[in-house]
Formats: C-alpha cells, sequence, structure tokens
C-alpha cells in the first residue's frame, strides 16, 4: 500500500517515521523544504506537490494547521484532487473546523475520492512513539480500511460518526485539556501563594480524584520553566476558534472555553504564542506578580 503525507510539521514528522519503520512506501510534500529533506533521511520519497503525492497514493494523509490549509492543499491549485485516483483515500489528521471536513468531504465525494476525518491528540511525544489518540468521522467502511493504517500512529483510533465527527470531538478534547491546564496553573498559583511547595501538591494529589494524564504532562514543565512546545499556545488558540464558532452554530454554551481563550490571546500578545500551552501559567504567573517555577525569580 502506498501512503501519501502532506503536512510535516511538529506532529507530521514522527507520524511519518513509524509508517516507514512499519514498512509503508511513503511519498512527502511540505512547503518546508527541510522538513522534507529529513523525512526523505529517513527513507520517505519527495514529490513536488500535493497533485503529484496524491497521484502516487492509494491512501493521502493530511496533516494541516488549519481549515484554510486543508482546502487549499485539497481542492485548490495543484492539489489533492487534481491528482488522485477514483477509489483513493484522503485521511484529513488536521485539526479543522467540522463544517469545513463537510465541506471537503462533498468536493472529495464529487471526483469518488473517500475520505474521514482523523484529528489526534498526544502532542509530540505521543506522535513520536506512536500512541496518539485518533477521533474519526466519516463511512465505517472506509474507517474499517484505513483501521491498520492508523493505528501504526496510533495507541487507539475510535469511529465517532459521521464526517466532521472526527474533529468535533477533537474540538471537545482541546476544551478540555485548556480547561485543565488553565485550573492546574489556578490551582498552583494557590498553593505557592499560601507558602506550601506545588511539587508536593503534585505528587499529594496525582493518584486521586483531581489526577489526570495533563496534570502529569505538564506540572513538570510548568515548574521547571520548560515551555519547549509540545503543542503550541497559537494552535490552541485556532482550536478554541474553532470551538467557539461550532458551539455558536449549534446552541452550545462555553463560557469557560471563551475564558480561557481570553488568557491564550493575552500570551500570545505578550509573544507567548510559539510556547506550550503549559505556558498558560504565565498568564497567572502575571497578574499574580509571582512565579511558581523552581529555581526561577519572580517575573
Amino acid at each position: 500500500m502506498k501512503v501519501g503525507f502532506i503536512g510535516l510539521g511538529i506532529m507530521g514528522k514522527p507520524m511519518v517515521k513509524n509508517l516507514l519503520k512499519a514498512g509503508y512506501e511513503v511519498t512527502v510534500y511540505d512547503i518546508i523544504k527541510e522538513n522534507v529533506a529529513l523525512m526523505v533521511q529517513a527513507g520517505a520519497d519527495e514529490k513536488k506537490s500535493a497533485r503529484e503525492v496524491a497521484g502516487l497514493s492509494d491512501i493521502i494523509i493530511t496533516m494541516l494547521p488549519n481549515s484554510p490549509q486543508v482546502k487549499e492543499v485539497v481542492m485548490g491549485k495543484d492539489g489533492v484532487l487534481e491528482g488522485a485516483r477514483e477509489g483513493s483515500i484522503l485521511v484529513d489528521m488536521s485539526s479543522i473546523a467540522p463544517l469545513v471536513s463537510q465541506e471537503v468531504h462533498r468536493a472529495c465525494a464529487a471526483k469518488g475520492v473517500k475520505m474521514i476525518d482523523a484529528p489526534v491528540s498526544g502532542g509530540e511525544p505521543k506522535a513520536v512513539d506512536g500512541s496518539l489518540s485518533i477521533m474519526v468521522g466519516g463511512e465505517k467502511e472506509v474507517f474499517n480500511e484505513v483501521y491498520d493504517l492508523l493505528m501504526v500512529m496510533g495507541g487507539s483510533a475510535v469511529h465517532c460518526g459521521k464526517i466532521g465527527a472526527g474533529n468535533t470531538t477533537k474540538l471537545a478534547n482541546q476544551v478540555i485539556v485548556a480547561l485543565n491546564i488553565a485550573a492546574v496553573s489556578e490551582a498552583f498559583m494557590l498553593s505557592t501563594k499560601a507558602g506550601v511547595d506545588p511539587m508536593k501538591v503534585f505528587d499529594a494529589i496525582k493518584g486521586g480524584l483531581a489526577g489526570s494524564t495533563v496534570m502529569n504532562a505538564k506540572v513538570p514543565m510548568i515548574t521547571s520553566g520548560n515551555f519547549k512546545p509540545g503543542f503550541k499556545i497559537d494552535l490552541h488558540i485556532k482550536d478554541l476558534n474553532n470551538a467557539l464558532d461550532t458551539g455558536h452554530g449549534v446552541g452550545a454554551p462555553l463560557p469557560l472555553t471563551a475564558s480561557v481563550m481570553e488568557m491564550l490571546q493575552t500570551l500570545h500578545a505578550d509573544g507567548c504564542g510559539q510556547e506550550d500551552h503549559s505556558a498558560i501559567v504565565k498568564y497567572y504567573e502575571k497578574i499574580a506578580e509571582t512565579c511558581i517555577r523552581m529555581g526561577k525569580e519572580e517575573e
């Protein structure tokens, strides 16, 4: 089976490496040539456009920043649909607006191309070790066709419903993650201001009901001041924008999401947009004039 992969960012590169390790023939394209060169060194084949990649592939995977990029790469000039063969499958693993997934699906269907939306959760570490959580929308038969491929990149792949359901599920995931990081930051600021070591708090509560994968992953980053991005603040802003737009469209109240969005927008304005979303703690440090990071002076 020949696989095309378009979008070689923080997530895409390790996903391609896992496909190569599993024995798939992978053809790649990205506008950032350095990323393409790294994948060629790992064993992938390079093509000059999304159209060329699609023309050589049974399954085309896209892993792109947002809705406009997916529409351009799939439906635009030299895009996937100009090269894809009838009966091929597009697996869009980008995190985009559900309505855009449905729009792209209609364009694919008109060309005889099958499509699922299959966004992921887990960030760079789980992309590297192939344990991403993959949430899928589309026809169940198409999901079944690509399940084994998805499981090379993921620890789980769940069919959530019709096209767009994968991205709706991802938006729910991103709401929970953002609010969880904000809650952790708020609670640890409370403990710091009260004179209790945040790492002692972490050790005491991580095994209880307050414990979570998010807390386990982000507290060590927060307390060490390591904000190297596994998932950037600017990307989380994108996801929460899509969540709020979707919520407004379906009549779902999202007041907590709106509050955390304001925190993220403040951090973006402060120049933190390219940092990991664990840097939400900096919002609290700014307004409390207290730094909870170990070994750091107040900022």
